[in-house]
Parts: C-alpha cells; structure tokens; sequence
C-alpha cells in the first residue's frame, strides 16, 4: 500500500489510464557486450548504430511524392508478453486510419505479420478502397505473396490463400 507522497500521487493520477511499470534490471552480459562495442576513449565517441533493415526505412524520403494513392502500412509482433498486430491505411491526402488488436492466442511472428496484413486489408476493403500499396518489413510474407519463396509451413498456407 503507497504512503505519503506516492499515495498522493496515486490519488491525483488515479483518474488518468497510468500505468505504472517498475525498470527492469539490465542483464550484465548485454551491457558489458555494448561498452566493448562502444568504448570511450580521450575523446567522446558518438555510439555506433546498426540498422539491418535501411533498405526499407523511409527516413529522408516520403513515398507519397512516389505513389499518390492510398497507402497501407502493417506490422505483427510477437513475444513473451503476447502478440500485438497492427495497420495504418493512409489516404490520399495524408488522412491516417489506424487500426490494432492484442491477440490472445499464440502465434509466431510470422503468423502475426500475415495477421496484421489481413487485417488491414479487411479495413482497406470496408472502406472500398480500390487500389492500395501494401509496405510491410517481412521478407517471408511479401516474397510468398509475390509467388517468389516457397510455401513449406502449412499453417501460413490458409493465410497466405486470405491474403
């Protein structure tokens, strides 16, 4: 039970969705592997970035001067904590449609990504959107689409026919 000055902050933030969520500790190993990655020596050095994926990034280009029609966006993850999936349908004129769910079941990421994308190609067909880009950032769900990868797991199969 919260005293003093927590409890009456508790009190005053009660009527607001705060969810408050203790720091986790960080794991030792992951911390020594980042300072040998990054060492500082006589001079500050900025820290070294690795971006696997900047070939998808659209940092520093805005891809409605390149496709002028409406736009989707999906994503899916899944982890310990449960799998969350999610779309973004943008129109023509920059309007935003978001659309997201926390799915109760299990499912691998590859699974959630296929979700995700179902999901808001079901959102883009209620609005009777006609034609649609479709970006993503999963290599398996886009090359399967696209007829270029094999279709080996037969749990993806009925979802990659939906899509």
């Amino acid at each position: 039970m919260p005293i003093g000055k927590l409890a009456k902050w508790q009190i005053l933030l009660s009527e607001f969705d705060i969810i408050y969520v203790t720091q986790k500790g960080i794991n030792g190993y992951a911390l020594e592997d980042h300072l040998a990655e990054n060492p500082m020596g006589g001079e500050y050095e900025p820290l070294k970035m690795y971006f696997p994926d900047e070939e998808v990034s659209f940092i520093g280009e805005d891809i409605a001067d390149a496709y002028d029609s409406w736009r989707m966006f999906f994503d899916g993850a899944a982890n310990f904590k449960g799998v969350g999936i999610g779309a973004v349908l943008v129109s023509k004129t920059g309007q935003h449609y978001h659309v997201s769910v926390k799915l109760k079941f299990p499912y691998t990421n590859n699974l959630a990504e296929y979700k995700a994308c179902i999901m808001g190609l079901n959102k883009a067909i209620d609005m009777n959107i006609q034609e649609l880009l479709v970006i993503g950032d999963s290599d398996l769900l886009v090359h399967q689409v696209e007829g270029e990868w094999a279709k080996k797991n037969t749990k993806i199969l009925s979802y990659l026919y939906h899509v």
